[in-house]
């Protein structure tokens, strides 16, 4: 059963809401211990001094920050707590926005929060006016002895609580060195946009799984069980394409072939229980696109007209 991480009160206006915030998100990267290779032990790292080069007991270890090059100022947890911000266990709510207003890059981790029972009338309500009014909210709550800012939303029957990054943390494009802006012909233009087009599908998350991740721990439970990999063949590189225009012609042959074969294939299961045929393989599509690429190149240039 999931635990709280934390617990306090949403408050918007005079109204407080008792609720309790449980992580929406569970990480699950494939994570490794280091061990010795000789007989499997385990390594533990120590803490050294690089001046003096001997191991230092955690007692003896304390915060610097760095001012200059191998200059630190030393700060003791004595000073750092006065700068706490103060532990009031609620989320305040400051303004109500759109959606839409909010770009993902100022998302960080998202939470759900959970009304205690006698406060289930009042977690309705903010649910149902915030969809009525089409609005999200703002807050601000601290967690682990950091103030956070906040984007809170309904989800389904309940609310979402995401952290977000603050705005002087968001590295802005005009600080990129990117080259300037070509204008690709009328021609391109069209077919990109049919390509985005043909690749058109709904949003469904569970279409997009983690095949390293799955692969990674295939080989695992191959190798605890003693079988012997043989190394993978080397993939085919698709060849480089020179011309955009043909990039994107062959593209959009080859997306439009995938769907005619997921239409066939629909088309075969009529009247029996199917599921929704498998998201096109990006990978083929760029296979095929490179080598319909290369036969385009290979054709001798048609002769013109006398």
């Amino acid at each position: 059963m999931a635990r709280a991480i934390w617990s306090g009160a949403l408050t918007f206006g005079l109204v407080n809401v008792p609720v309790k915030l449980f992580s929406a998100v569970e990480q699950k990267e494939v994570r490794f211990h280091l061990v010795h290779d000789a007989d499997g032990g385990r390594i533990h790292l120590k803490r050294f001094c690089a001046l003096e080069d001997i191991e230092v007991p955690f007692e003896h270890v304390v915060k610097g920050f760095e001012v200059s090059k191998g200059r630190y100022v030393m700060i003791t947890p004595e000073e750092l707590e006065q700068y706490d911000p103060k532990a009031t266990r609620t989320i305040e709510i400051h303004d109500f926005v759109d959606l839409v207003e909010i770009d993902p890059i100022f998302y960080d981790r998202t939470y759900y929060l959970v009304p205690e029972q006698r406060a289930a009338k009042a977690y309705a309500l903010l649910i149902d006016a915030m969809r009525r009014a089409g609005k999200v909210a703002l807050a601000t709550f601290v967690l682990r002895t950091r103030e956070a800012l906040c984007c809170v939303r309904p989800i389904e029957d309940a609310l979402a609580l995401s952290t977000m990054n603050r705005a002087d943390e968001v590295v802005p494009v005009s600080s990129l060195e990117l080259p300037p802006r070509a204008k690709p012909s009328e021609r391109e233009a069209h077919m990109a946009e049919q390509l985005v087009q043909s690749l058109a599908a709904p949003f469904e998350p569970e279409r997009y799984p983690d095949v390293y991740r799955e692969r990674v721990l295939e080989l695992v439970h191959k190798k605890a069980e003693g079988e012997t990999i043989a190394p993978a063949p080397a993939e085919e590189r698709p060849a480089q394409v020179v011309s955009l225009a043909d990039a994107l012609s062959a593209s959009l042959a080859a997306a439009r072939r995938r769907g005619k074969d997921r239409a066939g294939r629909e088309g075969e299961g009529e009247g029996a229980a199917s599921e929704r045929a498998p998201h096109p393989d990006r990978g083929e599509i760029r296979r095929r696109a490179a080598a319909a690429a290369r036969t385009a190149r290979k054709r001798p240039p048609r002769k013109k007209r006398a």
